[in-house]
């Protein structure tokens, strides 16, 4: 497994590339966000650990320039724990979101829970998921709607697919974070909110009036079928 780190904090970086190379990933580093940029787009990477805030380019465009030619998972690094602060990192195509001070314990199970729901579980070769206009190939992850391919970050696909497996059954927030996420946020169910309307921006023919992903208020989301 290869990972990037990204950060402009240059001991940090050593820190984390030396306990992440001692658990058997290979890492290559970056210390700003046009060199991260033009690593991942030339390189094969499994993981991407990406600091917010950085000179020039900071870590939420690098983001958004990433995610416009890769569904690579990534981890964001910040110094700000607001919550307004994780959804933007959010909105911008991060997977993960880790505040600083963090325990280097806390960031490796991070990346092995990441990486672990990336690969998904191994499956019989073909299989695949229907619903009207939408498929998914759970051996390749790959989502397809209307014949063409519809890209999606990690995260975004494990969401969809447990909705689709799970058809008319109602997950709550919490629910979702647990078995999506594998772990809780403290309560910041917003992120589920944030990815719901990601998946319906990219899935649903109107957005606005869904067909697939249909809420029941009050008590969380589900998948028509």
């Amino acid at each position: 497994m290869r990972i990037l780190v990204v950060d402009d904090e240059r001991l940090l970086v050593k820190g984390m590339k030396f306990n992440l190379e001692n658990e058997g990933y290979e890492v290559e580093c970056a210390y700003d966000g046009a060199a991260a940029v033009e690593l991942a787009r030339n390189g094969r990477f499994d993981l991407i650990i990406l600091d917010v805030m950085m000179p020039e380019m900071d870590g939420l465009e690098t983001c958004m320039r990433i995610r416009e030619f890769s569904n690579v998972p990534i981890i964001m690094l910040t110094a700000k724990s607001e919550d307004a602060d994780k959804l933007m990192g959010f909105e911008s195509g991060a997977d993960d979101y880790l505040t600083k001070p963090f325990n280097i314990l806390e960031l490796k199970a991070r990346v092995r829970a990441l990486l672990r729901r990336a690969a998904g579980v191994q499956r019989a070769q073909g299989t695949t998921l229907t619903a009207g206009a939408l498929t998914l190939d759970t051996e390749q992850r790959v989502a397809v709607r209307d014949g063409r391919t519809v890209d999606l970050t990690a995260k975004e696909y494990d969401l969809i697919e447990l909705l689709m497996r799970n058809p008319r059954r109602v997950y709550s927030r919490e629910n979702l974070m647990n078995v999506v996420w594998g772990y809780s946020y403290g309560g910041d169910y917003r992120t589920v909110d944030v990815h719901i309307r990601r998946l319906r921006e990219k899935l649903e023919r109107n957005p606005a009036e869904p067909e697939y992903i249909l809420t029941k208020w009050g008590v969380g989301y589900y998948f028509k079928g």
